[in-house]
C-alpha cells in the first residue's frame, strides 16, 4: 500500500489524470460487458405467422408478462423460456394453424341456413383442414388450399372437382415426390377428384411438376441406375473381391405416353349363331301333243289331246356366322426403359511372389464370358431393344496409402456445449483489460518508479575512481577531456587512451560500460523535453 502511495505522490498532475481516466474506462468496460452478459439470450419462438395469429401470440405473452422482441415476422423470447412457452401456447390453441376447420360447421344453425350457405361453409372447412394437414409437414411453413366444385343439379351431368395449393417451404423448393404425395392427399380427401386435377404452386419455384404420368423425373433414371449398379457391384464383389470392379449404368427412359387400340378379325374362327330353313313346292299342268293353230282353238284338235302335269319342290337354308374378333387397347405410360447401357471394368489377377514382386495378369476369356452372362442376367439385358453391355479387364492403379492426416476429435465437444456469446464477452473483457494494462497503466507506473529511483539533481551520481584518486560524477554531460585510459573494459583490461581518441568512440564505450545509468539519463532528458513542450 505504501508503494502505491509513493507512486501516486511522485506522479505529476497529467499522469494522475491519465491513471484516473484509464481506471474509469476499465470500470465502464467491465460494467458494460457485465450488463451484456446479464441480458437474456433471445431465440426464435415463432416466425412466418399470419398477422392475426401473431397478434394472438403477442397478446398471450403480454398477459403472462414475458419479455419478447419482434424482428420482422419473427417473435423472439428468452432461450430459457422458449420450450415452456411453446407448450403453454399450444395448450391454448396458439398459434392458429392455417384457417378454420370443421369448427365452422358448429356455428351453423338449422334455421336460416340455406343449402348454398352450408356448401360454402363445408368447402371452407375442408380447405382449412387440408391446410392444417399440410402444415404438419416439417418442410412446409405456410399453405393455402382452394377447392373448386360445381354445385350439384338435377338434370346436369356431374362435374369433377379440382384444387390448387399454394405452399411456402422452410428452405429451398419442394421435390417432385413430395408434390405427388400432396396431390394424392388432396384428391383422396375430396370425393370425385383425381390427382391430376390438383395443381401445386411453390412461392419460390412456381408450378411443381405437371399432371401425373405426363413425364418422368430426372431422378427416376438416376434411382434406377443406382439400383442396377448396386446389384452388379454386389454380384462382382463375390467373385473378384470388393473394390476390384467399377460399374457404370446409363438408363434411358420413355418420356411420352402411347395409347394403342387394336381390333383383329379371324376368318377361320367363325361360330354359327342362327339358322333359317325355307321349303317351297308346286304343281303345273301343260297340254300334250304338238302345238298347232287348231290346238289353240276351243274346239280344235287340241281338245281331244292329253295334258301333261309337273311337280316342283325347293328348299333354302340360311346360316348366320359370327366371325371371331379380338379388340385390345394398350396404354403405355412414361417410365419404361427405352435403352440400357452398362460398362463394367474388373481388375486382373495380382500375384505376389516370395520376394515381394507384384505381377498382374488379365483374366481369362472364359471367366470374362461367364461374368458377362451373369451381368446380363442381373441387369435384364435386351439386345433387341438396343441394350449394350461392355465388360473389360484392366489393371487398377493403386491409391497412395496416406491420403491425408487423420481426423481426430476436437477438445470442444468433449468439454460440452458452450455458450458462444458468453465466450465472446469474456474474450472482449480480457482484451480490454490487457490493452489498458499494457499500454496505459504499465508505462505510467514504470516511468514513475524510474523517476523515484533517480538521484536528486543536487547530488549527481558519483562514479568510482577509475585509475585515479578522484571520483567523477555522472550528470549526463560528456566531458571530452576525461581520460579514458582508466576505464575498465568488459574483459578486465584497461582501456588505452592512445588507441582511440575519437569523442564518439569514447562516448560509445562509456555507454557500453554504464548502460543502466545512460538509459536513465536519456529518459530524464526526454521527460524534461516533454514537460517544456
Amino acid at each position: 500500500m505504501q508503494n502505491v502511495i509513493d507512486l501516486w505522490t511522485n506522479m505529476d498532475m497529467r499522469r494522475r489524470i491519465i491513471v484516473i481516466g484509464a481506471t474509469l474506462a476499465m470500470f465502464a468496460a467491465v460494467l458494460g460487458l457485465s450488463r451484456m452478459a446479464a441480458q437474456p439470450e433471445m431465440v426464435l419462438l415463432y416466425a412466418g405467422l399470419e398477422p392475426g395469429a401473431a397478434g394472438d401470440v403477442i397478446a398471450a405473452l403480454d398477459q403472462r408478462g414475458v419479455s419478447y422482441e419482434i424482428s420482422g415476422d419473427s417473435i423472439l423470447v428468452d432461450a430459457a423460456q422458449r420450450d415452456s412457452l411453446r407448450m403453454a401456447l399450444a395448450g391454448e390453441g396458439l398459434p392458429a394453424a392455417g384457417g378454420a376447420g370443421y369448427e365452422l360447421l358448429d356455428t351453423l344453425s338449422g334455421f336460416g341456413t340455406t343449402a348454398q350457405m352450408f356448401d360454402a361453409a363445408y368447402w371452407r372447412a375442408k380447405e382449412g383442414e387440408l391446410a392444417r394437414t399440410l402444415l404438419a409437414m416439417p418442410e412446409i411453413r405456410a399453405a393455402r388450399v382452394h377447392i373448386a366444385s360445381a354445385p350439384s343439379r338435377t338434370f346436369q351431368p356431374e362435374s369433377s372437382a379440382s384444387a390448387s395449393v399454394t405452399l411456402t417451404t422452410v428452405r429451398g423448393d419442394l421435390g417432385e415426390s413430395q408434390a405427388m404425395a400432396i396431390r394424392h392427399l388432396i384428391a383422396s380427401a375430396v370425393a370425385g377428384m383425381r390427382p391430376d386435377a390438383v395443381q401445386i404452386i411453390d412461392t419460390v419455384s412456381g408450378l411443381i411438376g405437371g399432371q401425373e404420368g405426363e413425364g418422368v423425373n430426372s431422378s427416376d433414371a438416376a434411382d434406377r441406375s443406382a439400383a442396377i449398379r448396386g446389384n452388379v457391384e454386389r454380384l462382382l464383389a463375390a467373385r473378384v473381391g470388393p473394390g476390384k470392379s467399377v460399374v457404370e449404368v446409363a438408363v434411358s427412359l420413355v418420356s411420352e405416353r402411347e395409347s394403342i387400340t387394336e381390333r383383329t378379325f379371324d376368318p377361320q374362327g367363325r361360330v354359327a349363331i342362327s339358322s333359317e330353313t325355307e321349303e317351297r313346292s308346286g304343281n303345273s299342268t301343260q297340254p300334250g301333243g304338238e302345238v298347232t293353230v287348231a290346238s289353240n282353238l276351243p274346239e280344235g284338235d287340241a281338245a281331244a289331246g292329253g295334258n301333261e302335269s309337273s311337280q316342283t319342290s325347293e328348299t333354302r337354308e340360311r346360316v348366320n356366322y359370327e366371325v371371331s374378333e379380338t379388340q385390345r387397347e394398350v396404354l403405355r405410360g412414361p417410365g419404361d426403359i427405352k435403352r440400357l447401357t452398362v460398362a463394367v471394368m474388373v481388375d486382373g489377377v495380382v500375384t505376389v511372389a516370395a520376394d515381394g514382386t507384384r505381377t498382374w495378369a488379365p483374366r481369362t476369356e472364359e471367366e470374362l464370358s461367364t461374368l458377362r452372362e451373369l451381368v446380363a442376367s442381373a441387369v435384364g439385358l435386351d439386345e433387341a431393344r438396343g441394350d449394350v453391355l461392355t465388360l473389360k479387364t484392366l489393371e487398377f492403379q493403386e491409391l497412395p496409402t496416406e491420403l491425408g492426416t487423420e481426423a481426430s476429435a476436437s477438445l470442444l465437444p468433449q468439454i460440452g456445449p458452450l455458450d458462444v456469446m458468453s465466450m465472446i464477452q469474456t474474450a472482449v473483457l480480457a482484451v480490454v483489460a490487457l490493452v489498458l494494462g499494457l499500454f496505459v497503466v504499465r508505462p505510467i507506473l514504470a516511468s514513475s518508479s524510474a523517476r523515484a529511483a533517480l538521484p536528486a539533481p543536487e547530488a549527481p551520481l558519483a562514479l568510482p575512481s577509475l585509475g585515479g584518486s578522484e571520483s567523477m560524477a555522472l550528470n549526463g554531460e560528456v566531458d571530452l577531456g576525461y581520460p579514458m585510459g582508466g576505464f575498465a573494459m568488459e574483459d578486465g583490461a584497461l582501456g588505452d587512451t592512445a588507441v582511440e581518441d575519437d569523442p564518439a568512440s569514447r562516448l560509445r564505450r562509456l555507454i557500453e560500460q554504464r548502460q543502466t545509468e545512460s538509459i536513465e539519463i536519456l529518459r530524464s532528458w526526454m521527460e524534461t523535453e516533454e514537460e517544456h513542450a
